[in-house]
């Protein structure tokens, strides 16, 4: 049976106590805040977790929930599970996603937290899946998630799905997992992804994470939306979010990575015209860019320009049947034009009978202004409409202007399109009231355009990549270093507390652990981890300092269980124990403090099994230039058994691995051997 929910709603920064059996619902659209549900007042992501789950339902001894409330008409809640994964009990002690994204040399932390907003979907696979105990929900009529939830162990963090699964290392660390959101407005069983990014990003800023990596694979309709996006924008859709470059695979560094993106941004769609050797449907093309040339009111100069337009366009229009429309010549007349619109379509109805007179071929400008002269005598009229007419329909035709590559002169082309557009029940052409042609686009029609250009210009085509040439073959290989960007990464900068928010006796001290490490050169001492903030007593001395760090970094860190302090390494001069710490520094002072990890009152060695990354001793040496993993498909060589990515040697993704493979090194190796006699 549904047991009622609460409807209260915490104030700032009080904390309410409640008996076992009420839950307390929480608003969406500001968790995360501060004061919504607490203050987070820790000094570093491991306090303020905890003061956090102070506020949740607690499911049982590593599992806490929360319950919001997305909108109150129609009632749409959610739940927010908080799981606190052990890593010495994991079966996966490793991250792999620290791997991927460079922080593989970072110390593993003793515990995990992954929170989860579950989809209607995978609260279904909950119940259905495993023996034993489950997790059991009951939807009301506006199918709403709630009432009573039976203790479980159930892994929810195994299962796929979530609308959003992101997870945290104790020391601020994170990985957005994914989102999975609807693109349109929230209805009762989603939320769109743009607000379950903004509860992410909030929760991010609340706990104080240090840095957050994602990886980027999202697709809609066969289209990898990193590369729509950034070819638009500049940056991948979590972008907006302060999301940069991370790290490529396939050896992509930031610096190609920026390249390529200038590279294709900045593509003329004027050489479309003269350079398209190779490019099929080159027509079509031509065509569909005109349409966006007429609706946009400004000229779409580059690829840059035109996907841009699209994709703005795209969230004006709704997904009815309401769509944009745009009237011509009004087009070309602008507010600071000094003739009327009725010279301007004299004008240009001149130019297009002079064209059309070419019989469809390239002429210069100044051909069509001498052969439009004879019509038209005001030559400042003809530049204006010359310089504003180029790519753009009239009538049943475009007009296409360009630079021809060798002689640097601008010509013009008339091209029939009537046989080109679509049909009239699509609704590209109308006449309004008063019988002036208007052009409008639906948002069926828009998104099979925006799929058309990317399928056509962005997409690689197996076998006509040799087909592109001149400037044209940057765009496959700009295209291909952008797609090798998958993960991103976002740095959080450090919020500083207000002075009337810290104890007037106390003050702020930053440490960090030294460690000596042996590599393939000998012993080197590295700094292991990051600062971590810490509020003493003015009064403290060194080894009550000494003290409470070891206790610190051995309850967030597996190796450092052990860590002994031995001294402090940023210091000019040796100081006492028993020395005040802010006589010797002033207050916000960062302090490295050397020691050992110690094992039956002896020192040991750090070893592999407590970083983050797997420590398989694997050698790395591909083709691209890549070194270490970075998530994509390897193969090793059964003679000298260094790895390179599948991609790189030739087998194709759909391909399985081979039973014996030799790279082309040690395959030449052997074609040296002596022949037998």
């Amino acid at each position: 049976m549904v047991k009622k929910m609460s409807t209260l709603d915490l104030s700032r920064s009080k904390k309410r106590k409640r008996n076992n059996n009420e839950r307390v619902l929480f608003k969406f659209k500001n968790f995360g805040e501060q004061g919504f549900p607490t203050e987070f007042i820790g000094c570093n992501f491991d306090q303020n977790i905890k003061l956090l789950l102070e506020f949740a339902q607690q499911e049982n001894g590593s599992i806490w929930s929360f319950q919001l409330e997305v909108h109150r008409h129609p009632p749409m809640h959610v739940f927010l599970f908080v799981v606190e994964e052990q890593v010495e009990l994991s079966l996966n002690p490793h991250c792999k996603h620290c791997q991927y994204i460079g922080w593989g040399n970072n110390l593993m932390c003793n515990k995990k937290y992954h929170f989860l907003l579950p989809s209607k979907d995978t609260i279904g696979a909950c119940v259905e899946g495993g023996g034993g105990q489950k997790y059991k929900y009951k939807t009301d009529s506006n199918n709403n998630i709630g009432g009573e939830i039976i203790k479980s162990k159930l892994n929810l963090i195994e299962i796929e799905g979530h609308m959003m699964h992101g997870v945290f290392h104790s020391n601020g660390f994170g990985h957005l997992l994914c989102v999975n959101g609807s693109l349109e407005t929230p209805t009762s069983s989603d939320l769109p992804g743009h607000s379950i990014m903004d509860f992410w990003d909030r929760l991010c800023i609340g706990l104080r994470a240090r840095k957050v990596s994602l990886r980027d694979i999202s697709t809609k309709k066969g289209m990898d939306l990193r590369l729509l996006n950034t070819l638009a924008y500049g940056e991948p859709w979590f972008g907006r979010w302060g999301y940069k470059f991370g790290r490529g695979s396939f050896g992509v560094t930031q610096e190609t990575y920026q390249n390529a993106i200038n590279a294709l941004q900045n593509m003329p769609l004027a050489l479309l015209a003269h350079h398209h050797v190779g490019i099929i449907n080159i027509n079509e093309i031509l065509i569909v860019l005109s349409r966006y040339q007429m609706l946009s009111g400004h000229s779409l100069v580059t690829l840059c320009d035109a996907f841009h337009f699209m994709l703005e366009l795209k969230s004006r229009i709704p997904k009815e049947n309401n769509n944009l429309t745009s009237c011509y010549p009004g087009l070309l007349v602008d507010t600071t034009c000094r003739w009327s619109p009725k010279r301007v379509e004299m004008a240009i109805r001149v130019v297009v009978e002079a064209l059309k007179r070419a019989e469809l071929r390239w002429v210069s400008r100044q051909e069509v202004r001498d052969a439009a002269r004879a019509y038209i005598g005001d030559t400042g009229l003809l530049d204006f409409v010359l310089k504003s007419l180029g790519n753009h329909i009239v009538g049943k035709y475009l007009v296409r202007r360009c630079l021809n590559p060798v002689t640097k002169v601008l010509e013009y082309c008339l091209e029939d399109i009537s046989k080109a557009f679509p049909k009239q029940d699509q609704g590209f052409r109308v006449n309004d009231s008063k019988g002036k042609q208007q052009y409008k686009i639906t948002w069926v029609q828009l998104m099979k355009d925006i799929y058309f250009l990317y399928n056509n210009i962005l997409k690689e085509h197996k076998g006509l990549m040799s087909n592109y040439t001149g400037v044209f073959a940057t765009i496959p290989t700009a295209s291909r270093i952008i797609l090798d960007t998958k993960y991103f990464l976002k740095e959080y900068k450090e919020v500083s507390e207000p002075d009337s928010r810290i104890e007037a006796d106390k003050s702020k001290i930053y440490c960090a652990i030294m460690l000596a490490t042996k590599d393939g050169f000998g012993v080197e001492e590295k700094v292991m981890t990051p600062f971590e903030c810490f509020l003493m007593r003015k009064d403290v001395a060194f080894d009550e300092l000494k003290i409470e760090v070891e206790k610190t970094f051995g309850d967030m860190y597996l190796g450092l269980r052990n860590f002994t302090t031995r001294s402090i390494n940023n210091l000019m001069s040796p100081i006492s124990g028993i020395e005040l710490v802010f006589n010797v520094m002033k207050p916000g002072s960062k302090i490295v403090l050397g020691g050992v990890i110690m094992s039956n009152n002896d020192d040991i060695n750090i070893n592999g099994g407590i970083f983050e990354g797997i420590k398989n001793n694997i050698i790395v040496d591909c083709l691209c230039g890549t070194k270490d993993e970075d998530g994509e498909r390897m193969i090793c060589c059964d003679i000298c058994e260094v790895w390179q990515h599948t991609r790189c040697v030739n087998i194709p993704n759909h391909e399985a691995i081979p039973d014996i493979f030799l790279c082309n090194k040690c395959e030449q190796d052997i074609l040296q051997f002596p022949s037998l006699p």
